[in-house]
């Protein structure tokens, strides 16, 4: 037992280790976001997606050519939840997000999802594939440079305008939603020319590597994901980019490009039409993710739309769920989700009663301390027992500290007289770990806990405590525990988990304050349950030596 136990401690030690220096991949410091030059020359373009009329199973491919990414700033667009820029080629450029600041400390500076500076390239490209059709190298023009959204308006719509030589005319329109990410870009195509006219609709994410340095251990994913029904969740990493591209023919699918707490995506306006998905790479330093639309036929003279969504925001699972089948999973908890996803609705429900994030993982451990307390009693009481023939056992290991064998026999004859189960301690240990785990990915990735307040000093529990509080009542709860249990009887091993209680306050300090507020709660509330077992034990006459 003492054995077992003390790896699955070493097990716990080392998870955490993994953990922290994922945490601090993900919360070092942030590059700068200043705006600057186009980080993305004109020859890495990613391309248009050729149009293959003759054969509508052909892949589109990129057309490379040495067009200029985006044009000048044209449009500034401001609802109540974003701030876009949109270039002359219909581009969006650049997306601040007001409700999402960077950090406490600069709350007046909004979220940057989207811009095309020197230290940040991520922009969402449209347009036209065929002839005389607009893509996003052409030139648009607009009524005016800005368009809000008023404050009795539901909806906000933003027109562009391109005309072709021989009298194709296309309005290019973005519309918003109050209160919503989602934006809805049409296209009217007016056929004025003298033969039919048709194209299909592209929208593509086009972004850099922001982690070219590369992480190690867990981290959480950053780059694309293509959802079909076959499989509504596939991550295409930027290295699978770089080995291939893909091309796809999918219905009721979507794509996207995700990272830490945010996503951009493409969604279809026709769930049972087949549509072409794609990525691409360029020059190990760009990548692209898009679809294209099935085809449009237009008679001379008369009109037709294109029509297609994007989102761009974060990841709220009550809001993804409504918007495509399956997009709401791209709030990744892991190979651990089927516990993270209970914990989160959990959560969730407590924060709507109690409005505080800090107080629902305070109660969602007690619920789990209740859902295991049998299962946990019975380990405390396995360790209460063996604490209480603790002096016996010494006493068989300075007899037979030289025969192995005989020493293990002695032991197993004592747990046998005493109906000890010796590997009993080790369920409290093991029911932690997985739950741990999960509450981690649940902080990590649940954008709804992003600097969620507590009390106190605890202004945001998806981050370190600023004064190392709670790790050190942590450390201090993991000493009193200690107390509780038999010192195993290995002098190394006791000294190594002697050793671990301050080994985890170091670690712990970096960790998510509302994580290591879990831990410091199921530590106070195992504690309690092990010293009323213990004393329940004694009322019995248990822990009288025999």
């Amino acid at each position: 037992m003492d054995t077992l136990r003390f790896i699955l401690v070493l097990a716990l030690a080392l998870v955490s280790i993994m953990l922290w220096e994922a945490w601090q991949q993900d919360y070092g410091s942030a590059p700068d976001r200043s705006n600057g030059q186009s980080s993305a020359p004109a020859d890495e373009d990613p391309g248009i997606p050729l149009l293959k009329p003759d054969d509508p199973s052909a892949p589109d491919l990129p057309r490379a050519d040495g067009a200029a990414e985006t044009g000048g700033s044209l449009v500034t667009v401001e609802t109540d939840v974003m701030r876009l820029g949109i270039d002359s080629g219909g581009t969006i450029v650049y997306a601040e997000l007001p409700d999402y600041p960077v950090s406490l400390d600069r709350k007046d500076e909004p979220f940057v999802l989207l811009d095309d500076s020197a230290s940040l390239y991520h922009v969402i490209q449209s347009g036209i594939v065929g002839e005389s059709a607009p893509t996003h190298k052409d030139t648009f023009s607009a009524e005016r440079q800005v368009y809000t959204l008023g404050a009795d308006a539901q909806v906000l719509e933003v027109p562009l305008s391109w005309t072709s030589g021989d009298g194709v005319s296309v309005t290019k329109v973005f519309e918003f939603e109050r209160g919503s990410y989602r934006v809805h870009i049409r296209y009217i195509i007016e056929n004025g020319s003298a033969g039919e006219w048709e194209g299909r609709q592209y929208t593509q994410i086009k972004r850099d590597d922001p982690s070219r340095e590369g992480r190690r251990l867990i981290y959480t994913y950053t780059g694309a994901v293509l959802s079909s029904p076959d499989n509504r969740y596939e991550k295409i990493s930027f290295g699978d980019m770089e080995d291939k591209d893909e091309d796809a023919q999918i219905s009721n699918g979507w794509a996207a490009m995700i990272q830490h707490y945010f996503l951009t995506a493409v969604l279809p306006s026709d769930t049972q039409a087949v549509y072409r998905y794609y990525t691409r790479a360029f020059s190990s330093r760009y990548y692209s993710i898009g679809s294209v639309s099935p085809t449009l036929r237009i008679a001379p003279g008369q009109q037709g739309e294109l029509t297609g969504y994007v989102y761009i925001g974060p990841k709220q699972q009550s809001v993804l769920e409504t918007l495509a089948e399956g997009l709401e999973l791209t709030v990744d908890y892991g190979f651990l989700w089927f516990l993270a996803k209970p914990l989160f609705w959990c959560l969730e429900w407590l924060h709507s009663l109690t409005g505080n994030w800090g107080w629902s993982i305070i109660l969602v451990t007690i619920l789990l301390k209740l859902l295991f307390y049998h299962l946990s009693a019975a380990g405390y009481r396995s360790m209460a027992n063996m604490r209480r023939v603790q002096p016996r056992l010494m006493a068989i290991r300075d007899r037979h500290k030289d025969d192995r064998a005989r020493l293990n026999q002695a032991m197993m004859q004592i747990y046998k007289e005493e109906k000890i189960n010796p590997f009993g301690g080790c369920f409290p240990i093991l029911v932690q770990i997985p739950v741990f785990l999960a509450l981690y990915w649940v902080l990590l990735e649940s954008v709804e806990l992003r600097q969620a307040d507590f009390i106190f000093w605890l202004k945001d529990l998806s981050s370190k405590d600023p004064f190392y509080v709670l790790p050190i009542v942590m450390g201090a709860t993991m000493l009193i525990q200690q107390k509780l249990n038999p010192a195993p009887m290995d002098p190394m091993q006791e000294k190594v988990m002697k050793a671990l209680p301050f080994v985890f306050t170091v670690f712990f300090a970096f960790f998510p304050s509302g994580l290591v507020l879990y831990w410091v709660t199921n530590n106070i509330l195992s504690i309690a349950q092990q010293w009323l077992i213990t004393r329940n034990l004694e009322k019995e006459g248990l822990s009288a030596s025999k």
